[in-house]
Order: C-alpha cells, then structure tokens, then sequence
C-alpha cells in the first residue's frame, strides 16, 4: 500500500526515515486509511516516540553466523529512534504485531532488567566468556538512551566482571560513557566501531533522520581516541549510486580523526526493508531509482537481496569486486586494513555477590 494508505492523513510527521507504515508480514489484516475527496489539511496531531518496557527473561543472544566476527550480543532496546531506512533490523519489529516501517523508530521498547539478567547470565557456573557485541540490531546509544542508562548499566556488569565487549553505534551519547570505558580499554577489554556512512550532512539527515551528523560522528571517534579506546571506522553500508563515490573520503576523515582500522558492509535489503527503501528513494531521489536498484540486483542474483552465508554482507560480482579492491586499497594507504588488537579473556572473572559470605573475607 502506498504512503497514503497506510499513515492517517492527519497525521504530522517529522525527521522520520520510513514513508510509510504498513503492517508486517505476520499480520492478517491490514489497516487502510482512504481519501473521502475532500481536501484536508495535515492535523497538528504530531507522530511522536512512544516507548514500553519488557521484562526480558535472558539478555545474551548467541548465534552461530559465519559471516560474524562475534556469537553472542547484548540489545538494550528494540526498535530504533536513528530511523535508518536501510536498517537491516526493521524486520524484526514484524514479530512483536508491528509495522517495520514507521513503528519501527517510534514504538521503541526497552528492557530495564538487561544489566540484572546479563549478572545473573555471566555467574553461570557453565558461562564461557568470549567478547560481547552490544548495538548489533538497534543503536545501544538511541537518544532514549539519555534517560533510560541500560547501555550504561550492561558495561557497568561488564567491568565488574572483566568481562570483553565490542561495541557499535552511531550515538554520540557513548561519550558520556568514556569513563568506564577508558578504564576498559586500559585493560584490552573493549573496542568501538562508530558507523559513518556518508559525510554529505543532508543526505545523512534523509538517510538517518534522528542519529548525529557525520561531523559529531568524526568528533566521537577523535574523544574515544584519545581516551585511549580502540575505535573503527565502520563505512556501512555502501549504497550503490548513492554513497559509494565516498569511499575514498569516508576512510581518510575517519583516519585524521583518529580511528585504528576500518570496516565496509554493502547495502542489505532483507524482507521488508527492500520496499520502503524503495519508497524512500523515489520520495527523495526519484533520479536514482533504477540506477540503485539495478547496481542492488546486479550484486544480489536480480533479486533485491540474498539471505547466503558469504554473499549478503558483500554481494557478488563485477561492481561489488570493484567496490572491495577501492576499499581494500585506500584502507592499506591510510593505515587502516589491520586487525584491531584482540580482545582478554583471561581476565574474566566473577565478583562476590552483595551478602555473599565470602566478600565477608573479600
């Protein structure tokens, strides 16, 4: 259904990713909101975040993924205020009776106990450490963030325990954290990977309606730098015909700024995601519709996306090959094609429980 059909025509909306928000693919119904022919004038009722709460029951996801350099992580929230049209999570809100659409940036969920459960999880008499990844589906540091601390919390349990953990945001807000994870990193226990994707500041704001501009971005890499914290440069995703003349420049901002190493991830357009990207850009670049999309197919056997372990991240084929080879070959010259050190597992270790009888002794 179109944009028009899926959103009430009173309704105001503002700095928002998706054009649209029709029910996921679970959903037996679909609600339709038809024009009456009268002109109508959009209503002050503005589209506002509305955000829950879940008591979660376990914290740590684990997953066997070759394509993953980690097999567990740590989401404090779902759903995500950035609105990321791309975002590969949208689909996921289609298993909660939500669209992956609108809903999807602004019927947030949060999960308050995840610092209680991720204690509980590593005292586990079985629990092997191995790093933690926290922000793999939805941002850690949304602008919910700033009052709801559940990131904060989580690397709080983390550095009690000694414990690993890989972090990735667009979030300015993890500066506020760099307390806790300076004295992390002086102890290998943490890296950050800080998402940048174009350093155009308007089709940045199109692409990620509520995250930071790229230049506050840069700024985040040079404060989590110099506080000593290992952090990459993550130019995700490239967008063909669309952000992938930046290459080039994305990898040197981000090495003046002071990253350490540098990663690439090609557009994904999984499930959902696939129509409302496509709606985004014939809203705001009608221009570049097929020149996109064919680039996408071309990568992706016609289709506008490949689930195949090995292929989705990177696509196939001449164009994705170039892609690489440029990547490959400004990340050499500017000191960013090495591995970031490895993270310690050999100081994990679990503290005394409040009241326990041994912290008598402790």
């Amino acid at each position: 259904m179109a944009e028009s059909e899926t959103i009430p025509p009173d309704l105001r909306i503002r700095a928002r990713g998706a054009c649209s928000n029709a029910a996921g693919r679970y959903e037996k119904s679909q609600t339709r909101f038809d024009a009456d022919g009268w002109a109508q004038e959009v209503g002050d009722n503005l589209l506002c975040t509305h955000v829950t709460t879940e008591v979660a029951r376990r914290i740590i996801t684990y997953n066997r993924s070759p394509d993953l350099p980690f097999d567990r992580s740590v989401n404090p929230y779902r759903g995500c205020e950035h609105g990321c049209i791309y975002c590969f999570a949208r689909p996921t809100h289609a298993w909660l009776g939500m669209s992956p659409g609108l809903d999807f940036e602004t019927r947030l969920i949060a999960r308050p106990n995840a610092s209680t459960l991720l204690d509980k999880e590593l005292r586990h008499p079985r629990y092997v450490p191995r790093p933690i990844a926290i922000g793999t589906n939805t941002d850690p540091y949304q602008p919910i963030e700033q009052e709801q601390a559940i990131t904060r919390a989580c690397l709080e349990v983390l550095r009690r325990f000694s414990h690993p953990v890989a972090i990735v945001t667009k979030g300015t807000l993890i500066e506020r954290d760099l307390d806790i994870l300076a004295d992390m990193a002086g102890q290998g226990l943490v890296r950050v990977g800080i998402s940048v994707t174009s350093l155009d500041a308007d089709l940045a704001r199109r692409l990620e309606p509520r995250a930071p501009s790229p230049k506050r971005r840069l700024a985040t890499i040079r404060a989590l730098s110099d506080a000593g914290v290992p952090v990459r440069l993550m130019t995700s995703p490239i967008i063909p015909g669309l952000t992938d003349h930046e290459i080039e420049a994305l990898l040197a901002a981000g090495q003046e700024a002071g990253a350490d190493a540098a990663s690439w991830i090609m557009l994904r357009l999984p499930l959902e995601v696939a129509p409302l990207f496509q709606e985004w850009l014939q809203a705001h670049y009608p221009d570049r519709v097929n020149r996109v999309m064919n680039r996408v197919r071309e990568m992706h056997g016609g289709k506008d996306y490949e689930a195949e372990w090995g292929r989705r991240m990177r696509g196939t084929g001449v164009y994705a090959r170039l892609i690489a080879r440029r990547f490959e070959a400004a990340a050499a010259r500017l000191g960013l094609s090495g591995d970031q050190p490895g993270l310690r597992l050999d100081l994990f270790e679990r503290p005394f429980e409040k009241g326990a009888q041994m912290s008598l002794f402790g």
